[in-house]
């Protein structure tokens, strides 16, 4: 079913809640950025593939058109729109999703690159990215000009991404516990926009969006038994790296007493995800 015949034809903009997410760990890595274990990440975080679904349904891939999956960590959406038919190219800035990619998907191309600056060697009928865009935080209107050279005219760009206010209580707790250990403001590894500005980054860059999303996803840190101390050391590692080990323990557990009133719960920790998905198709 076209975007047209679902009711996207003109620019839309959606606000949802949704009551189950993902927790995702898909980034462009930077000499300083964290480095993602990509086995502890497919065995921990395998539910993913579930809760990006839908995205999926929105690219539509069809059978013989050429797919770019921006992004793609270890390959399980790069697989699935492989399957209905797409000749698809999973690009990741992470050498070891990468090849964990190539082990478990050997049918399909995977290459090591980085968003900011990747070049292909053909246009692509449709660029997609899965909770991988807020990690390209140095020059996000560089990210979506390379994704409009890589596509043909009236080519889809399909995507989400954290969106502004993603992670709010958990970075806040950051913050305050890193100044009352006499540090300096964290310097904080990702981009989270707001629909305004990611539809204007967008227009600028040549894209006419036809649909934007922006909702709420807390997400249950079901492998996180140590709550938002564990989502640190997971997704904000590369803050923690050079400081002493009792001093990355003193921080971690003021994070999780700061976070706590917010995001835990009696079932378990949360974290405050909101989320940012758009359709646009280049001009």
């Amino acid at each position: 079913m076209s975007w047209a015949e679902q009711g996207y034809s003109d620019y839309t903009i959606r606000s949802v809640v949704v009551s189950e997410c993902e927790l995702v760990a898909l980034r462009f890595d930077t000499p300083s950025s964290t480095r993602w274990n990509a086995r502890a990440y497919d065995s921990s975080f395998g539910y993913v593939s579930a809760h990006g679904a839908p995205l999926v349904d929105l690219l539509d891939p069809r059978p013989g058109e050429r797919i770019l999956d921006l992004g793609c960590g270890t390959g399980v959406l790069t697989a699935e729109i492989a399957a209905r038919g797409a000749e698809v190219l999973g690009i990741d800035g992470s050498p070891a999703m990468i090849e964990q990619a190539m082990a478990h998907y050997p049918g399909i191309d995977f290459i090591v690159g980085d968003g900011h600056d990747f070049t292909v060697a053909q246009q692509y009928d449709a660029v997609f990215s899965n909770a991988a865009l807020h990690w390209m935080s140095r020059d996000p209107s560089a990210v979506i000009a390379n994704v409009r050279e890589a596509l043909v005219p009236g080519g889809r760009f399909v995507a989400e991404m954290g969106g502004a206010g993603n992670c709010a209580e958990l970075t806040a707790a950051m913050s305050t516990a890193w100044r009352e250990h006499g540090l300096r403001e964290p310097e904080l590894p990702w981009y989270f926009p707001s629909p305004a500005e990611y539809a204007t980054r967008l227009e600028k860059g040549g894209f006419i969006v036809r649909l934007l999303e922006y909702f709420d996803r807390p997400t249950p840190l079901d492998e996180c038994p140590d709550g938002a101390a564990d989502w640190v050391r997971m997704f904000a590692s590369s803050l923690l790296q050079g400081l002493p080990a009792e001093l990355v323990g003193s921080l971690l557990r003021r994070v999780n007493e700061l976070a706590a009133p917010a995001l835990r719960r009696e079932t378990g920790w949360m974290a405050d995800y909101v989320r940012l998905r758009f359709a646009a198709v280049r001009r």
